[in-house]
This record gives structure tokens, sequence and C-alpha cells, in this order.
């Protein structure tokens, strides 16, 4: 069993930056893909990035990269999401996961088998 704690959310104005924790615990990272996904209200669960620990890669959503940036420390079994300029339609909730998703299929949700409760992200004009 993983059990994952998100943290870092909060309200920032337009531009502004913010960064994400995810502190995970029961197993580490190392045979798993850990990713970001976020929710708006009204909208399905949306890939944002993730690293793929066995092959020490990382992906990241359409648009994505540009501001975001997923890192993660193996040794503290901790995942970080550096989010810069951000926008107000970054507002949402961002979630951590854990899986074993198969080669292309990061973005899918339902190949993930934990999941943080969510911090709460608000991005004002």
């Amino acid at each position: 069993q993983v059990q994952l704690v998100e943290s870092g959310g909060g309200l920032v104005q337009a531009g502004g930056s913010l960064r994400l924790s995810c502190a995970a615990s029961g197993r580490t990272f190392s045979h798993y893909v850990v990713g970001w996904f976020r929710q708006a209200p009204g909208k399905e669960r949306e890939f944002v990035a993730c690293i793929n620990w066995s092959v020490g890669l990382t992906y990241y959503g359409d648009s994505m990269k540009d501001r975001f940036s997923i890192s993660g420390d193996n040794a503290k079994n901790t995942l970080y999401l550096q989010m810069n300029s951000l926008k107000p339609e970054d507002t949402a909730v961002y979630y951590c996961a854990v899986g074993r998703p198969p080669y292309g299929r990061w973005r899918y949700t339902n190949e993930y088998d934990y999941w943080g409760q969510g911090t709460q992200v608000t991005v004002s004009s």
C-alpha cells in the first residue's frame, strides 16, 4: 500500500509560481511511474507530467512543459511540481499518483493505482 500526501497548493496571482510536493510512504518510487494530474471544476482529470523512475525519463502533458517542471527525490520518496508563470486556467485540484502504466499510457488515470487527496491551486487574474 502506498500513501500519498500533496502539499504546497494555495492562492497565487497570475504570473506567480508555486511548488507542489507529494510525499509517499509505504513503498519507494524506484519501480513506479509517479505523476501529477489536475482537475478543474466540471472538467475531467488531466495529465500534467510524470517520471518513470525505472528509466529516468519524464513526460509532460500537452502545453505543460513550457511552464511546469517535474522532479523528484527518490531517497526522500518525494515528488515535486514546479509551476511558473501561472495562469487563471491553471486553477484546479492537483493530484499525485503512482502506478505502472505501460509505455505511452502514462496520461491515463486508470493506469495509476494510488492517488493522493489533492491540493488546491487557485490562480487569480
